[in-house]
């Protein structure tokens, strides 16, 4: 009977033409994480913050709350409520109560100057600006119809609101919008990408398992939860049913403090931060006492840096992507033959970006789309595809069209494919230096350079030349009591890199331009380099 009835179901081809039954599911949403770690693990910790410790059950009700008070505020589906605020249990939370309410989280760098606030909160035409004041204690020019609420305002009314527990709202489809992420200015231009609930909840899962997250897991939160929703890891984290730690700024005290009294299992970092961790754990003589994970990524790290920190007891994994692929795309996948490999191999081995993870596929292809060469040589563009990859720019349909020319995202990343299918990112398109004819790689200048015992950190940039038209210049920042000259450096290099690649200028200074999530402005230097004097002239 079961048969018969399936086969008059059947078409000419054998294709069943219409379903048994009905299928009725949920559009995936990582509103779905929190309600489950709240059924499976009501008690659990989930969220740490100062001394507000919420268990999984408090966090699913003061998420309903907040739900509730954007709704108070006139909020409809779709709507843009934007946040400016540090990491705090306030911003967790509303990556699932301002989704929940319907809707569409825009959580702002909070480095960006005055006139980027307005911008972002013009264009996105934000109902709602939900603010911590002791950022910009005076936001005039607000857009009309954007209404400023603090975040003490916005937390007043939790207690009487009424907990709605038996709704469960979800986006009509997992394709709606979830958040707009404004890119974090290292080329001094603005956009708005567009996250939809199915690309934050895959990739949240697949940050999970490629990092081995478990209910076991306690992350601090060092690395800015706007940036990215902090790489997806706002839903990660809770997926698994871990604890958030919250961390307003990832100073290295405070960092190491929560490390040991929180147990800390997980951290994701820049690595400008990671070597602030490093030469703090140098300085007080800190070694591990329990294992620690950590992420990196943001900016290609230096092998030394990796070196570094994994001198103190930790276990990095180097993850790559960008505000485009929702944070994390590509991993280096960790093998078991390299264990055998010297200290200083291994770290040049994770330096490199890697594969593709669970969510995405890449390829590095020449300006035709074809695949470069696996030899480790070939420079192409790395370009990627697949679930976690943005749904376009915010009301910027040229420029979605130009990013996704050939059905792939263009990361405007400059790669080499290595034999074993690792991908190594050699430069950006715009930051590649051509000297003479010759392409110079910034990386690999900056990597020689911080091999030198002395070098805290380094930047390097095109500097105009009369005859080569442009070489490389170095911006560096010293170690401690180190003193150097720019020939001890050039020298340093000649002994890494063919001569035409050594920067012919090397200027020292005590800090580099950056963005809050540690990426170095590169822009900021090309400009003062173009526009001023050259010094440093070796």
């Amino acid at each position: 009977m079961i048969f018969h009835h399936l086969g008059n179901m059947l078409d000419s081809r054998g294709v069943c033409s219409k379903p048994m039954y009905e299928v009725n599911y949920r559009p995936l949403t990582p509103i779905a994480f929190l309600e489950r770690s709240a059924r499976v693990f009501p008690d659990r910790v989930a969220v740490i913050d100062g001394e507000t410790r919420l268990n999984y059950q408090e966090f699913l009700d003061r998420t309903r709350r907040l739900s509730a008070g954007v709704q108070e505020l006139g909020i409809q589906p779709g709507d843009r409520v934007a946040f400016l605020a540090l990491n705090g249990e306030p911003l967790l939370t509303a990556h699932y109560g301002v989704p929940m309410s319907g809707g569409v989280l825009v959580a702002m760098n909070t480095r960006l100057s005055r006139n980027e606030i307005l911008h972002i909160l013009r264009e996105t035409e934000a109902k709602v600006l939900v603010l911590d004041p002791s950022l910009v204690p005076d936001l005039a020019d607000v857009p009309a119809g954007c209404r400023i609420v603090t975040l003490a305002e916005l937390s007043d009314g939790d207690r009487s609101r009424e907990i709605q527990r038996d709704r469960s709202p979800s986006p009509n489809s997992e394709d709606d919008l979830i958040s707009i992420n404004y890119t974090s200015g290292t080329t001094g231009y603005l956009k708005g990408v567009m996250y939809t609930h199915r690309g934050a909840y895959l990739n949240a899962l697949g940050n999970a398992v490629e990092v081995e997250l478990t209910g076991a897991t306690r992350y601090l939160w060092t690395l800015p939860m706007f940036h990215c929703h902090g790489w997806c890891y706002t839903w990660a984290v809770t997926a698994v049913g871990g604890t958030h730690v919250c961390l307003p700024r990832p100073l290295p005290a405070e960092v190491f403090r929560l490390i040991q009294t929180e147990k800390i299992t997980h951290l994701c970092a820049a690595p400008t931060v990671l070597i602030d961790l490093a030469q703090y754990a140098a300085s007080h003589q800190i070694q591990l006492s329990s294992p620690l994970t950590i992420m990196t990524g943001g900016a290609a790290p230096t092998p030394q840096v990796i070196h570094d920190i994994e001198a103190i007891g930790a276990k990095v994994i180097h993850l790559y992507g960008l505000t485009e692929t929702y944070g994390p795309s590509t991993i280096c996948q960790w093998r078991s033959r390299w264990n055998t490999e010297p200290v200083e191999q291994r770290a040049l081995l994770k330096a490199r970006q890697g594969v593709a993870d669970l969510m995405a596929e890449q390829r590095v292809v020449r300006p035709d789309m074809t695949d470069v060469n696996a030899d480790g040589e070939e420079i192409g563009e790395l370009v990627i595809r697949g679930n976690a990859v943005m749904k376009g720019y915010y009301r910027d349909p040229e420029g979605t069209a130009k990013a996704f020319e050939g059905g792939w995202f263009h990361t405007g990343d400059l790669a080499v494919l290595h034999s074993d299918g690792y991908v190594e990112i050699k430069d950006r398109a715009k930051h590649i230096i051509i000297s003479g004819g010759e392409k110079i790689s910034t990386l690999e200048v900056e990597r020689a350079l911080s091999s030198h015992p002395g070098v805290l950190e380094v930047a390097v940039v095109p500097s105009p030349h009369d005859r080569w038209g442009e070489v490389p210049k170095a911006f560096v920042v010293l170690k401690p009591q180190t003193q150097l000259t720019a020939e001890d450096l050039y020298n340093h290099c000649r002994t890494r890199l063919a001569p035409f690649k050594c920067p012919r200028r090397i200027e020292f200074v005590s800090e580099l331009p950056k963005t809050s999530t540690g990426k170095i402005q590169k822009y900021i230097l090309k400009d003062m380099e173009w526009k001023g004097a050259n010094s440093g002239t070796v």
